[in-house]
């Protein structure tokens, strides 16, 4: 029987199953922008090096996202073969190749590495880049940082201190918008606080006078010696006692580090009321043995 359906051809599918997995092929979905992947070096160019990531094709690393710092010799930072973490900054191309960075990697894992620091309240080592008006800009293990000039402990002449390694604490860390600030006189006065303790003897000098109090430079930490701490008599003028310069030694008897405040007292170093007020000099002269009868009486 010649029926007209034993003639009809079955129809294809226009898209077999070996067409899909050929189309996946041409595109690696696994591989995505901001994507962490393993991989091995197998090729240098003159503008990069192509790395093995498991892909349908290399992945390319141009030679400014190699690392932070310049790259003379790629072979010592990227040995062939050897299995290294890359980051995918671009994703696949019409040859499904993917664009990596090493330099970028590094970038995140040092942010994260500085606000651990700023949580832990640690201070960092900084080399001074440039000048301007506001303050200096600082590399911090490669980022670029800023510290106003408020914040360092020399303001007058910044000018020197570029290329010199400043110490310096966190105000602000936001990753976000590329912003890292810094103070180098807070990151001093916390590593002066450190070596300070209640009870110890310290000497300053005296850099301001108040109807409160006497100001004292403490290696750039300041000291307040309170009116009231002075001696155990009434002080009718401390302009009358002390003047601008002195030097002077005091018993710490308050801590503030979060506020920066030492508190000192020379009252306690009296033998008599009224002795820091006749016989100053001789109060001073004997100042350590003093120290240590405070320290060691009950």
């Amino acid at each position: 029987m010649n029926s007209e359906s034993s003639r009809t051809p079955v129809a294809k599918s226009s898209f077999s199953m070996d067409d899909f997995a050929k189309a996946l092929e041409q595109h690696d979905y696994q591989f995505q922008k901001g994507q962490v992947v393993r991989g091995r070096v197998f090729q240098y160019e003159s503008d990069g090096a192509y790395v093995d990531i498991g892909g349908k094709s290399a992945a390319f690393l141009p030679l400014n996202e190699v690392a932070l710092q310049p790259v003379s010799d790629l072979s010592e930072l990227l040995p062939l073969q050897e299995e290294q973490d890359f980051l995918i900054i671009q994703e696949q191309d019409a040859e499904g190749q993917v664009t990596i960075s090493r330099r970028q990697l590094e970038i995140r894992q040092v942010w994260q590495h500085l606000t651990l620091m700023q949580e832990n309240g640690q201070s960092v080592e900084v080399r001074v880049s440039g000048v301007n008006k506001g303050g200096v800009t600082v590399n911090v293990k490669g980022l670029r940082g800023f510290i106003p000039r408020s914040h360092l402990v020399e303001r007058d002449n910044i000018e020197a201190l570029k290329g010199q390694i400043l110490t310096a604490s966190f105000l602000e860390i936001d990753r976000d918008n590329n912003k890292l600030v810094l103070s180098n006189r807070l990151a001093t006065r916390s590593a002066g606080f450190s070596q300070l303790e209640l009870g110890q003897l310290v000497e300053g000098n005296i850099t301001g006078i108040k109807p409160f109090g006497v100001f004292v430079d403490l290696d750039g930490i300041n000291g307040l010696l309170h009116i009231k701490q002075v001696s155990q008599n009434y002080i009718e003028s401390l302009p009358a006692l002390f003047h601008s310069g002195q030097s002077i030694k005091a018993v710490i008897i308050d801590l503030d580090a979060g506020k920066g405040r030492v508190s000192l007292s020379t009252r306690v170093l009296e033998n008599y009321p009224g002795e820091m007020l006749e016989k100053m000099e001789e109060v001073m002269a004997s100042a350590e043995a003093r120290a240590n009868r405070v320290k060691n009486s009950p």
